[in-house]
């Protein structure tokens, strides 16, 4: 681990993986960041805020956090239990909002498919989607991921799922935060689009947008040379303001 107090690296960096995921998702980061290494796993979890608890029971006093998709809905559920804990954090391919009309059916549909055919069907259905078009192309990170989401079964996708549609309100939340945050989305993220990072960055006083050229929602291991570099970047700069309870971030 860097030693150097001025790097954001000197602060250890939690992975958060979303939906389906765990740390194979962020194989780039573990192995390129030396302050990267994955959080408690919360994936059995049936509710963000358990999720959340369960991550801070674990986790060193101060961290900085990165979640990726469900995971950036993890995160924010961290920073309203204990910001004074927040050195600084990163949303990945991620949402705010609260559930959409239309949304339940839509899982329920993906569910009900898993249910009858197995989580490989299901997989089959929900993964592709989730890939830009050079990483579709790409056989074995295609099957690498496949792989990922059929172990993760489908009671935990169940579980998982249950969590996001009873998602709390976010929206004083994020006006609120007042440690660095940098939100990173792929350029052809179809599940979370760019638009959808924009105004997340806007509602985030502060924040900064990085966006991908030509990755999906599956960024970290789409691109991982690209997403580490922007985290080293943007990890090493010191902080614009101070955070909450007068800790700088590191």
């Amino acid at each position: 681990m860097h030693e150097n107090p001025a790097a954001g690296e000197s602060t250890p960096l939690l992975l958060l993986p979303g939906l389906m995921c765990d740390a194979r998702i962020f194989a780039g980061q573990l192995a390129g960041l030396a302050s990267a290494r994955m959080a408690a796993d919360y994936g059995d979890l049936d509710d963000l805020g358990a999720m959340a608890e369960r991550l801070l029971a674990a986790a060193p006093p101060r961290f900085a956090l990165l979640g990726h998709s469900m995971g950036g809905r993890v995160a924010l559920e961290v920073v309203r239990r204990a910001p004074e804990r927040v050195a600084r954090f990163v949303l990945a391919s991620t949402g705010v909002h609260p559930r959409r009309d239309g949304e339940q059916e839509k899982r329920h549909a993906l569910r009900d498919i898993g249910r009858a055919q197995g989580i490989s069907a299901l997989v089959d259905v929900w993964l592709p989607p989730m890939l830009g078009a050079a990483a579709a192309r790409d056989t074995a990170l295609v099957e690498t991921l496949a792989a990922m989401c059929r172990d993760a079964g489908m009671a935990r996708y169940e579980a998982q799922e249950a969590a996001l549609l009873n998602r709390p309100d976010v929206t004083a939340l994020l006006p609120s935060i007042d440690c660095p945050v940098l939100v990173i989305v792929g350029s052809e993220d179809r599940w979370s689009p760019p638009e959808q990072h924009r105004a997340i960055t806007a509602a985030i006083p502060g924040a900064e947008l990085v966006v991908i050229d030509g990755c999906g929602h599956m960024l970290p291991v789409e691109a991982p040379g690209a997403v580490n570099a922007a985290l080293s970047r943007w990890l090493a700069e010191p902080p614009a303001t101070p955070c909450q309870n007068g800790y700088a971030p590191q």
